[in-house]
Parts: structure tokens; C-alpha cells; sequence
């Protein structure tokens, strides 16, 4: 699947670092948001990071986050920074660590389906990722790290 790099306004599905409580919630989404919703992607795993969590597609699999909806006025200026973050900044680019993308996402509070920007692990990382890398179990990243020593 190719990946979507209008500006459109969706919103964006975060599930690791971006979620309430985690380390780069307030520096990236405090007073830039409209609504932040429990929601779930389907048709995808996490696999454990250096300090973050990748996303990878995977049939049958899940994984939970929220859906965050960014205050228009802070879109394009969201969009930016977070591609920074997931250094995804040019599409396909063997260097990226994520790719965007245009996915389907369930907002768990009322089981309505939104699209949804999503941060997937890039094509080369998610090989890597497939071949040796380590599942979290039941697909939710703050939960993972809460049962750590």
C-alpha cells in the first residue's frame, strides 16, 4: 500500500510516545488538539523500539491508541513536526523510520470508523522488525511499558 502525503486534515492515530502520559505527549500535542479519543487499528502489531514502539502491518492484528484530532488553526504546523519526529519527511525515503499513512481507524468510545493518519514502520525497518524483532502482547504500548521491572 502506498502512502498518502496530501494535507488533508485527518486526524492522526498515535500509539506510543504521542498517547496521554508518555513522554511526547505535552511537548508535541498540548494546546494543539480539539479532541483526543480512545481508538483501535486493526490489521496491525507493535513491535518493542529503542524507548518507542513501530507499528507494522500484520493481518488479524491490533493495536490500541488514541485518535487525536488537531485544532485547525495547529494542523499544518502538527503535521510537520510529527513528521519530524517519526522522520518520515520525504515519502519512501530508504532512511525513513516510519511512513504515513491513510488507515481506518475505530474510535473505541462509540465504535465509529475514522480515517486516520497513522505512523507505520517503514518498508526496510518493518523487515528487520518481522525477522527478529520483539512483539508487544495485546498491542498496547503504555500497558507493555507499565508491567516493566
Amino acid at each position: 500500500m502506498s502512502s498518502v502525503r496530501s494535507r488533508s486534515p485527518l486526524p492522526f492515530f498515535v500509539y506510543g510516545t504521542l498517547r496521554p502520559g508518555e513522554r511526547n505527549h505535552d511537548a508535541f500535542l498540548r494546546g494543539r488538539t480539539a479532541s483526543e479519543a480512545p481508538a483501535r487499528l486493526t490489521g496491525a502489531v507493535l513491535y518493542d523500539g529503542p524507548g518507542y514502539p513501530y507499528a507494522v502491518e500484520h493481518p488479524g492484528g491490533s493495536v490500541r491508541g488514541e485518535l487525536v484530532t488537531a485544532l485547525p488553526e495547529a494542523y499544518g504546523e502538527l503535521l510537520a513536526a510529527l513528521d519530524r519526529l517519526e522522520e518520515c519527511e520525504t515519502p519512501g525515503d530508504p532512511r525513513n523510520l516510519y511512513e504515513r499513512v491513510a488507515r481506518d481507524v475505530v474510535r473505541t468510545t462509540d465504535g465509529t470508523v475514522l480515517r486516520a493518519w497513522v505512523y507505520l514502520a517503514a518498508p526496510p525497518v518493518a523487515a528487520r522488525l518481522r525477522a527478529r524483532g520483539t512483539r508487544v502482547e495485546g498491542g498496547d504500548w503504555p500497558a507493555r511499558r507499565a508491567s516493566l521491572p
